[in-house]
């Protein structure tokens, strides 16, 4: 402690006027320099002790720091008491708290981030593998035309596939990154109704399923009109692929003081309960999935509602249908 350069000053300094106080105190009388030299010494070593406990403790809390930069975020220094020391223990113990949930966001991040990888080379392995066979048949000049017309085909459909896929894909992950600057507009929900209907009325008229909407009129909600779009087309598609033939999916909507309600219903297979904690998870599969399912565009439309001040639940029954019911809140909860 003495080798600080502080420290010996403050002792010089005490020094000094203690040597004044008895020069001057011995003038007067012998005994008052023997009491002042008495009283120096004693305030000059309580000063030197309490120094010395203040270092103590500092060092105490630069072994705490190191531990925590060595990602050691289990130590406890909170202390309760009056003071400098105090104040900045229970600081330092905040700072702490926050680095370790840092840490714990950052690892489940990584986590996340290996999933994803690994996942989305599981859905690109297998229509990879399939074009570098039929890409290798395409080059025997012996192939029959009809062959060579199917394989093209194929490959077609599997290289439109892989590019929904990752367009998809760089969409969620801008939701995810909050990248995207949703626009705020008041969004008439019969115009989005009928927006996300019209790119599925070919597949709902090949399986000759019809839809019905129920609306009270100037329904609206405040959000983004073509990512909401968006959001209900895959909510839609999944109710199309999931309804038989001759199915019908209704669509209705109202408004309260404090929410905007659409719920979007089917009268198809339903979906098992066990599957519905995890229908909205990426590239989560149900058991009724069809072979041609990614299990992508329910997990983007959920990303799409929540960024907008929104909330989706599903309800389904065995054998009885699903409903997807959509709340778009005024207010932020």
């Amino acid at each position: 402690m003495l080798r600080n350069r502080e420290i010996q000053i403050l002792v010089l300094a005490m020094s000094l006027i203690s040597l004044g106080a008895i020069v001057v105190a011995t003038l007067f009388s012998p005994t008052a320099g023997v009491i002042v030299f008495v009283t120096a010494v004693l305030l000059i070593i309580c000063s030197l002790l309490f120094t010395r406990w203040r270092y103590s403790e500092l060092e105490k809390l630069s072994g705490y720091l190191r531990q925590i930069s060595g990602g050691n975020y289990s130590l406890d220094v909170r202390d309760n008491h009056e003071g400098e020391l105090s104040i900045l223990k229970n600081d330092i113990y905040k700072v702490t708290n926050l680095l370790s949930e840092q840490s714990s966001l950052l690892q489940k991040d990584k986590k996340q981030l290996t999933d994803a990888i690994s996942d989305i080379s599981h859905q690109l392995k297998t229509p990879l593998t399939s074009m570098m066979v039929m890409a290798d048949l395409l080059s025997d000049p012996k192939l029959p035309v009809e062959k060579r017309t199917e394989f093209t085909r194929n490959i077609r459909i599997q290289l439109e596939r892989m590019e929904w896929l990752v367009s998809s894909l760089l969409k969620i992950s801008k939701i995810d990154a909050g990248t995207i600057q949703f626009k705020k507009h008041q969004i008439d929900v019969n115009t989005l109704i009928q927006k996300a209907i019209e790119p599925l009325l070919i597949p709902m008229d090949i399986k000759e399923q019809s839809v019905q909407i129920n609306g009270e009129e100037r329904v609206s909600f405040l959000g983004d009109l073509n990512w909401a779009a968006e959001a209900m087309i895959n909510i839609i598609k999944n109710c199309v692929e999931h309804t038989p033939q001759g199915g019908v999916i209704s669509i209705s909507f109202s408004e309260n003081p404090l929410f905007t309600e659409i719920v979007i219903a089917d009268n198809g297979r339903g979906i098992p309960k066990e599957d519905i904690p995890y229908i909205f998870k990426r590239f989560y599969k149900g058991k009724n999935a069809s072979e041609d399912s990614i299990g992508i565009g329910l997990a983007m439309a959920h990303g799409i509602i929540t960024s907008q001040n929104g909330d989706i639940e599903v309800k389904s029954d065995k054998g009885q249908g699903t409903q997807f019911i959509i709340k778009f809140y005024k207010l932020i909860i």
